[in-house]
């Protein structure tokens, strides 16, 4: 009878170990999520004129609808706790002359809620051969959900009114919309060397807010910012934007799940450009340190440089600074240099690291793994690490073996490859 429950045991500890490690890496999917709603080649795709301007405030609830086309002029604010709803299928051009630009001020809603096969674009203004990253601003979210900068209240440096321009506050559950199959292509206007537009800037936004399926290509700047706010996010595609994929500071609490980072040497900023860059602050001073630290937990992420002969351009992955939470779990790094970098002093022991979850990783065809600014930490960060529990594994595969179909130029799928023994870990 021992003997029985013996081998019971095992058999149980056997089966969950198995379980353990095949459990499902990189952007997941019993189909390809992508499929229908993304756009690859923005810059081919013909988009119709404008037959209606978009311009100054909306202070009432408005709808947007597909059988118009918009153009987006100057800085348009909704104000006043109105609701901008936008059709599926509706298209908003950004004007470049005036750098249009979508202010959803505190309080306001977006409900911007388009369909896998009907998805909402924002885009340039500008004739197909002509278009650019920075053709126009992007879109701005401000809410009252908790950043952890001194009084909690903080403003963007974007040049906005400033009766309007500020965010933060004590309700994490606040709720600006919802922003659902949209496409946010060529934004990021440069405003001065400093001061740059993202695709998508969400100031102090809250996790009642639905942010899913939306795809940001040839940003200027970062694509998704958070400044921070509480959130859940998903379903979430960066292609080829010139800074960050995703950027994170200000006490940001954000889970973000199923989604993907697509670079290319090409579209890189020669000052560094990585997929995650996550801190608390800009500068500890302006920092209340009794409220929370920005924490991140990154599950099932793909990662990926597509120029698989790296010409020096695309750096790090990952970007960590001091006093920050980041759990990266169930993901694919494929293609960079090094896989991960941690700002200077965190190497100097265990209890910083701690904060720094690797876990249950493919990190593919990297030019190193994790590392610190200081290198003198290089060698207690690799011992923090190696410990066998984290599963982090060290390949050398090619694209299109890793990844089920990653050809841009069709219609990718960047789920992984089962049929790839090695890169699954079985």
């Amino acid at each position: 009878m021992k003997t029985k429950v013996g081998i019971a045991i095992i058999t149980l500890l056997s089966t969950f170990f198995i379980q353990a490690q095949q459990q499902p890496k990189g952007i997941i999917g019993s189909t390809n999520w992508m499929s229908n709603w993304t756009n690859f080649k923005p810059a081919n795709t013909e988009y119709n004129e404008a037959t209606n301007i978009i311009a100054g405030t909306i202070d009432k609830d408005t709808k947007l609808f597909k059988r118009n086309t918009y153009q987006l002029v100057g800085v348009v604010y909704v104000t006043k706790n109105a609701v901008l709803t936008i059709e599926p299928g509706t298209v908003i051009r950004g004007d470049d002359k005036t750098c249009g630009t979508l202010v959803v001020t505190n309080g306001s809603k977006i409900i911007a809620e388009g369909l896998e096969t009907d998805p909402i674009v924002f885009t340039s203004n500008k004739e197909i051969t002509e278009r650019k990253p920075g053709d126009w601003g992007g879109i701005i979210i401000l809410g009252k959900a908790p950043i952890n900068t001194i009084g909690g209240i903080h403003v963007l440096p974007f040049d906005l009114e400033p009766m309007l321009n500020h965010y933060g506050g004590q309700d994490a559950e606040d709720n600006s919309g919802i922003l659902k199959y949209v496409r946010i292509e060529y934004s990021g206007r440069k405003l001065s060397a400093a001061k740059e537009l993202n695709g998508l800037s969400l100031a102090g936004v809250g996790r009642k807010t639905v942010l899913s399926n939306i795809q940001i290509s040839f940003s200027n700047d970062d694509s998704f910012e958070c400044y921070g706010g509480d959130l859940n996010m998903n379903n979430l595609v960066s292609y080829r934007t010139t800074d960050d994929d995703f950027d994170f500071t200000q006490g940001a609490q954000i889970n973000i799940s199923n989604s993907i980072a697509i670079r290319h040497p090409f579209s890189s900023d020669v000052s560094g450009s990585r997929c995650f860059e996550v801190d608390s602050y800009d500068k500890i001073a302006n920092t209340d340190m009794s409220k929370k630290l920005t924490k991140i937990n990154a599950n099932n992420i793909t990662l990926v440089n597509l120029e698989e002969n790296n010409q020096g351009l695309v750096r790090e992955s990952v970007y960590v600074r001091e006093n920050t939470f980041f759990n990266l779990t169930n993901s694919i790094i494929s293609g960079f240099t090094p896989f991960a970098l941690l700002e200077g002093n965190i190497g100097n022991g265990d209890v910083n690291l701690a904060k720094i979850t690797f876990k249950n990783l493919i990190v593919n065809n990297c030019n190193g793994g994790i590392t610190s600014e200081a290198g003198g930490a290089n060698e207690s960060i690799e011992r923090f690490y190696s410990n066998p529990d984290f599963q982090i594994g060290f390949t050398k595969i090619k694209n299109n073996e890793l990844f089920t179909m990653p050809n841009i130029k069709g219609n990718p799928d960047f789920r992984l490859n089962q049929n790839n023994t090695i890169a699954i870990g079985n």
